[in-house]
Order: structure tokens, then C-alpha cells, then sequence
């Protein structure tokens, strides 16, 4: 359902500014995404009306991109390996006395930041496995002058219209992995602006995600696009449908007997 709603959200923006309404498929993992996935979601939104254009992109068939702004930004001095296991993280953090907190929780506190480079590379050199961390502070450095971004819709706290970055927000990010060419900040920054987007829709569960990703399109030289984020599909209890909760799908209401009619009307819009 979440999809769909963002899919309408963004059909009805292209439209209305003679824009074009893309879809992507965001597999980077691949041992996660299988291809009846894909399908299903072609599906659902062809089956709402929505035609998107082809070829859709898949990141999986686009790991030369993000290795190539890894590259960049390891240039400038602005990732670092962590070889921290999340248990060793969560330990460090129990052990703070004030642990700083972002949007999604504790903040990664720093350990790999500052190693010494022969640790590192012996590290490295034993194939020990490792995350590429974004330095926020090494790359806020290099700004000239403070960051915004225009949002068109709401965020969760209906924020609207120009937004100050705040960098920091969620610490040093994860960037890539040793088995994961690269993380969902990177991916879909990379992919925008390679797509031309120039108005990104997504639910404002992502909100907060804008201000690394704002970062990373100064660092990489890339134009930001304007944001509309929306409101969240939620359950009768008040919870966001999640795939992992086996949640209601657009799948099951068309079996079910609901039309795309009735689904639009569902999720608030009406015939024009």
C-alpha cells in the first residue's frame, strides 16, 4: 500500500508539470530481491493505471556508479573503514554516559574514526570485514555555506517549504559494506541525479533521510532536486503496513474484489 500511495502522489505531480513519472527498483540487496518481487509491484501499479517509462532501473545493474562515487569521496578524505560488529557498537554506546541520539536511535560513537593508518591497512590486509563510513564532520568542512532543501509536501512534523540541513543528524552513515556495494543514502542520491529527477515523493518516514542525502549531493557535486514527502499508510491500530507484518497488499484487496477505483478513494484521492 505504501508504494502505491507514493506512486500515485508522484503520477499526479508528473502530470500536472509535464514531467515524467519514473519507477526504480532499489535490489542492491540482492540476496533479499528476487524477480516475482519486481513483478509484483509492475503489477500493482499497472493495474492502478500508472505507466511508467522503460527501461525501469535496477541498482543492481549499476554497482560501477556508487564504486565510482565511493572513489570520489575516498579522494577527498571523507569515508573511513569501521570494523565495529553492531554488537561491539551497541557495547560502546551501553557505555556512554550520554550517547548521542538521531532519528533511528543511538549514533554510531566514533571508535574507527580515528585510527591510526597502519591499523587500518593491517586490518584491511586481513581481509577483516568492514563498513565504509561518510566522516559528516570532515565533509561539513568542506562546505562553503550552510545547506537547504524545498519541500513541497509535510513532513511527520508538517515541516514545509525551505529546510535548513542539519548534517549531523544521523553521524557518520554507512555508505557501503564490504558485501554491499552500497547503502540506501548513497544509491538513490547517485540515482537521482543520474536519472534527472527534479522532485523526489516518498513517505515522511524518510524525512529525516533528506539531510545525509542533501550532504552527499553538495559533496558529489549534484543539483538537489525538491522533496514531497507524504503522509504514512497506516494500520486500524495506528502502525505503518510493513511487508515484514504481513500487512494488508494491493495483491490481496484485488483478490479480494477491490477496484482501483476504490483503492485511490482508500488512500484520498477522488475521480477529477
Amino acid at each position: 500500500m505504501g508504494h502505491a500511495f507514493a506512486a500515485l502522489t508522484a503520477h499526479r505531480a508528473a502530470q500536472a508539470n509535464g514531467g515524467r513519472f519514473l519507477l526504480r527498483i532499489e535490489d542492491i540487496d540482492t540476496t533479499r530481491c528476487r524477480p516475482e518481487y519486481e513483478q509484483a509491484i509492475k503489477d500493482d501499479l499497472l493495474w492502478l493505471g500508472l505507466e511508467f517509462e522503460e527501461p525501469v532501473r535496477r541498482q543492481s545493474e549499476h554497482f560501477a556508479d556508487y564504486a565510482a562515487a565511493l572513489t570520489a569521496l575516498d579522494e577527498r578524505g571523507l569515508l573511513y573503514p569501521c570494523f565495529c560488529t553492531r554488537k561491539e557498537i551497541a557495547d560502546e554506546i551501553a557505555r556512554a554516559a550520554e550517547a548521542p541520539h538521531g532519528p533511528d536511535g543511538p549514533l554510531y560513537p566514533g571508535t574507527c574514526r580515528h585510527l591510526p593508518p597502519e591499523v587500518r591497512q593491517a586490518r584491511l590486509a586481513a581481509g577483516q570485514s568492514f563498513a565504509l563510513r561518510f566522516d559528516i564532520a570532515k565533509a561539513v568542512a568542506t562546505l562553503t555555506r550552510p545547506l537547504t532543501f524545498v519541500e513541497q509536501g509535510a513532513g511527520p512534523a508538517g515541516e514545509t517549504g525551505e529546510q535548513i540541513v542539519h548534517p549531523a543528524l544521523f553521524g557518520d552513515v554507512v555508505l557501503a559494506r564490504k558485501e554491499l556495494p552500497a547503502s540506501y543514502h548513497l544509491a538513490v542520491v547517485i540515482d537521482d541525479a543520474l536519472q534527472g529527477v527534479t522532485l523526489v515523493t516518498r513517505g515522511n518516514d524518510l524525512f529525516h533521510a533528506t539531510h545525509v542525502q542533501r550532504l552527499l549531493q553538495a559533496c558529489l557535486g549534484y543539483a538537489p532536486p525538491t522533496y514531497a514527502h507524504h503522509r504514512l499508510i497506516l494500520d486500524d491500530s495506528g502502525k505503518k503496513f510493513s511487508k515484514r507484518d504481513r500487512s494488508v497488499t494491493l495483491e490481496s484487496l484485488r483478490r479480494a474484489g477491490a477496484t482501483p477505483q476504490s483503492i485511490k478513494e482508500r488512500l484520498g484521492w477522488r475521480a477529477a
